[in-house]
């Protein structure tokens, strides 16, 4: 199975996956339809498991190639910030230098609605991980948490660009590919068999994210965009030291406490960038089509 026929996305399931993620992860109350809520998580972890574990064949070969020992896998994983899927993708330069501003709300729209929290992400990978792990991914979740300011907090800064421009995330105008990023993403942090590929797929996003917001925040500016791209403009330099921090705290001690987690650790880092490959590539479809039609 090639990566584009997966990647082709089944939609409905995407969608009804997110569906199903907005709806679990939601606070709720106890209720007398708990033994049905059941009956649902089972048939809904099954679809969510081979769904994983399709993607998981994708990047097998690649993730088995990566060195299990700590300063191999380091180098390793670094150098996905150049060679891994979905880098130096077109569509950031054009976001940043031709974009017009309804091309940009349609990008961003996109981006909010595939969100899935990397605040509550680092939340629930960071369970009975080791003391070294345990502390940087607290580090990380206090910044993402604005260290206890509610201006500084990340996710409160997205939704304000998000209401700024007026954008009306929602699954059923989304991108599959985009639901698809976002269910991997919840699928590992709420999944312990996946724990290694949460650590993986969220390093990945701290290790690559610079460059693509930088370039959206560029973009932004360009478009006059106020203090409300300010998330962007974050995260194109605080990722640089949380993705260093991260490397050196989380990957470098779990590697060196137990080399085999390598592999678990490469492929979460590979779906995630793949996944992002995939949403890359639909954007571009979407937009550049559109942008020949009217021109």
């Amino acid at each position: 199975m090639s990566t584009d026929d997966v990647g082709a996305v089944d939609a409905a399931l995407q969608r009804r996956l997110s569906r199903w993620n907005h709806r679990r992860l939601d606070p709720a109350t106890p209720h007398a339809d708990w033994e049905a809520d059941l009956d649902e998580e089972h048939a809904m972890r099954r679809l969510e498991g081979a769904f994983i574990e399709s993607q998981r064949l994708l990047v097998a070969d690649r993730a088995a190639a990566a060195p299990s020992d700590v300063e191999g896998f380091i180098a390793w994983f670094e150098s996905l910030k150049e060679n891994g899927p979905g880098q130096d993708d077109p569509l950031f330069p054009w976001l940043e230098r031709v974009a017009d501003f309804e091309a940009m709300r349609w990008f961003l729209e996109q981006e909010v609605a595939g969100e899935a929290g990397f605040d509550d992400l680092v939340a629930m990978t960071q369970v009975k991980m080791p003391v070294p792990a345990k502390l940087e991914l607290a580090r990380n979740y206090w910044d993402e948490m604005g260290r206890g300011a509610e201006a500084g907090m990340h996710g409160p800064m997205l939704d304000q660009l998000a209401k700024a421009l007026d954008l009306r995330p929602a699954i059923e105008t989304t991108e599959p590919a985009s639901l698809a990023l976002g269910n991997t993403l919840v699928a590992f942090a709420t999944t312990r068999r996946y724990a290694y590929h949460a650590v993986g797929a969220l390093g990945a996003v701290e290790l690559t994210a610079p460059w693509r917001a930088d370039l959206v925040a560029k973009g932004l500016k360009r478009l006059g965009v106020g203090k409300t791209r300010k998330y962007f403009a974050l995260h194109a330099t605080l990722d640089i030291a949380h993705s260093e921090a991260w490397n050196a705290e989380v990957l470098r001690p779990l590697v060196a406490a137990d080399p085999s987690c390598a592999r678990f650790i490469a492929e979460g880092a590979l779906m995630r960038l793949e996944a992002g490959r995939r949403c890359y590539e639909a954007y571009r479809g979407r937009l550049w089509t559109a942008l020949a039609a009217t021109g």
